[in-house]
C-alpha cells in the first residue's frame, strides 16, 4: 500500500510563502454595509483544536457583488472592499475574520438569489486538496433567506446547523469548523 508523504499534503507548512497574504478584514472602514465579525475553532476528528490549519473567506459586498472580474453584475464595488481574508489558525485552533454582511448573489439560473453567505475554504496538514464549504447567519435577518437558498435545500437538514453562524450579538457570529467528527462540517466538492 503506498501512502502520501508529508511533501504530497496541503499542510503543515502553510504559512510558507503565503504570510503577506493574511489578513482577517474583508473590507476597508470606509465600505457600506453592516459590519460583522466572525469568530470559530477548526479542530479534527478528536475534536482537538487544530494549530496550523489556514482558513480563506470570499464574500460578495452588501450590494450581492463579488469584487472579482468574473462577476458580470453592474453593481458597485466600493474601494476597500477586498471580499477576501485568509487566516492561520493560532494554537488552540482560533480564527477570527471581520466582514460585511454580504449581500444575495444571484443563484445557479442566474435569477434566484441565494441567501447572504460567505464561502469558505479550509486547508489542513494530511488533506490532499483544500475543504470548501459556507458560512451562512443564523440570526433572524438570515433565517427567512436561508429557507430559500438552493444550496441548503440539497442538504439534509440535520446537517444545516454545521453551516449556520450563531448570533452573539452586537454583530458578532460564532462559526466552528469540525473535521471528520460526528458533527462534521458540511464540505462542497470543488
Amino acid at each position: 500500500m503506498l501512502y502520501a508523504t508529508a511533501s504530497q499534503t496541503v499542510g503543515p507548512y502553510l504559512h510558507i510563502g503565503l504570510d503577506w497574504l493574511n489578513s482577517g478584514e474583508m473590507a476597508g472602514p470606509d465600505v457600506s454595509g453592516e459590519r460583522v465579525t466572525i469568530t470559530g475553532v477548526l479542530t479534527d476528528a478528536n475534536d482537538k483544536p487544530i494549530p496550523d490549519g489556514m482558513v480563506e473567506f470570499w464574500q460578495a459586498n452588501a450590494h450581492g457583488k463579488h469584487n472579482h472580474p468574473d462577476d458580470p453584475q453592474k453593481l458597485p464595488v466600493e474601494e476597500g472592499f477586498l471580499g477576501f481574508a485568509r487566516m492561520r489558525t493560532d494554537a488552540e485552533g482560533h480564527f477570527t475574520i471581520s466582514a460585511i454582511r454580504p449581500g444575495r448573489v444571484p443563484g445557479a439560473d442566474g435569477k434566484t438569489p441565494q441567501a447572504p453567505h460567505i464561502t469558505v475554504s479550509v486547508f489542513v496538514r494530511s488533506v490532499l486538496k483544500r475543504l470548501a464549504t459556507r458560512i451562512y447567519f443564523g440570526d433572524e435577518a438570515g433565517a427567512q433567506a436561508n429557507a430559500e437558498d438552493a444550496v441548503l435545500k440539497l442538504i439534509p437538514a440535520e446537517h444545516h446547523a454545521t453551516l449556520i453562524a450563531k448570533p452573539l450579538g452586537g454583530g458578532k457570529f460564532e462559526w466552528n469548523v469540525r473535521i471528520q467528527s460526528g458533527a462534521e462540517t458540511v464540505f462542497f466538492e470543488v
